[in-house]
């Protein structure tokens, strides 16, 4: 991929998805910046040898200055859909407006490269299964908003200034790293870390809602290429693996994985996100990108268990001490 020594910038690096980019970054030989407010992302969660700034996308002139020293910059930075709705001013000002001064200060710099983190949360509840990049979206949350509006805006400064810019949109991206601490995190970290202390998994609604679930692996391999080849240069992208899972399906799983004995137990429909089916088509990715996805979901939980496994049994062992 060519990144050996490559001044690399990435926004929100200190967040799940963000720092398993840096490590991979690191691993392939890239000088790395991290900007990140540490909102969610955690600074022990990146890997030594990097550089990090502890400030906000919100501030154009830190960004004009980080922006200009790197080739490349991988936008990660953003509110996620749980505070964006909470907050439809903070995700507009943070994912939006961040967006933007990412945006300026690459033109300014003499069209620097981005590659911008957007979501399948865009697609609300699709008309038709799988999901194509240019199928009708339906915006259902500010959240869902403010990623098509980074979106737009990168395709508009693509066509407008000639500034090198790409889109991937992430579907629900799990595996190592992702913390339960994080109230934030997504369905697999949550239902791990019920499994884990012994107690039941709780479902929202009957489970029978549907989701195309990422490893984190390969969502980087993705990001990567994404930020490397010349075809994607103006361009969406969607990153999935073309499976769609329910939501019962996973939680049997990660007690059959997991060798819980118990049950899942249902609650109330969740307030954001009520998306009924997601399942995206990878084609437009796999052609432009020579990408596929490499990890299924079970070897995946495998993995995801076995670390928090892992980082919960010292834990244990210094509580008993």
């Amino acid at each position: 991929m060519q990144l050996r020594e490559r001044p690399i910038l990435v926004t929100g690096g200190a967040g799940f998805v963000g720092s398993n980019l840096v490590t991979r970054l690191v691993r392939e030989g890239a000088r790395v910046t991290v900007l990140d407010d540490l909102f969610t992302g955690r600074r022990e969660n990146l890997p030594d040898g990097i550089a990090f700034v502890h400030g906000s996308v919100c501030d154009a002139a830190l960004v004009e200055r980080l922006v200009a020293d790197h080739e490349l910059t991988f936008h990660l930075a953003a509110r996620n859909i749980v505070v964006s709705t909470r907050n439809p001013r903070e995700d507009f000002e943070t994912n939006i407006g961040g967006t933007l001064n990412v945006l300026l200060a690459a033109r300014a710099a003499g069209n620097r490269r981005v590659v911008y983190t957007s979501s399948t949360s865009v697609y609300g509840n699709p008309r038709h299964l799988p999901i194509n990049e240019d199928d009708h979206l339906s915006l259902l949350t500010p959240y869902a908003v403010s990623k098509l509006a980074g979106e737009n805006y990168c395709m508009a400064f693509y066509e407008s200034y000639d500034l090198p810019t790409t889109a991937v949109r992430y579907s629900n991206i799990f595996g190592p790293g992702q913390d339960p601490a994080n109230p934030y995190c997504g369905v697999v970290a949550k239902f791990l870390e019920s499994l884990l202390a012994g107690k039941a998994p709780v479902i929202h609604g009957d489970g029978n809602q549907s989701r195309d679930f990422t490893f984190i692996d390969d969502a980087v391999e993705a990001t990567l290429l994404a930020g490397t080849s010349d075809r994607s240069l103006g361009e969406v992208f969607n990153v999935g693996t073309g499976v769609e899972t329910r939501v019962n399906e996973l939680a049997a799983t990660l007690i059959a994985l997991t060798g819980a004995r118990v049950t899942a137990s249902h609650t109330d429909r969740r307030d954001v996100d009520n998306i009924r089916r997601r399942v995206v088509n990878i084609e437009k990715t796999r052609r432009a990108l020579r990408w596929v996805p490499e990890v299924t979901l079970e070897e995946g939980l495998k993995r995801t268990v076995e670390w928090q496994r892992a980082r919960t049994t010292p834990a244990a062992a210094r509580a008993g001490a």
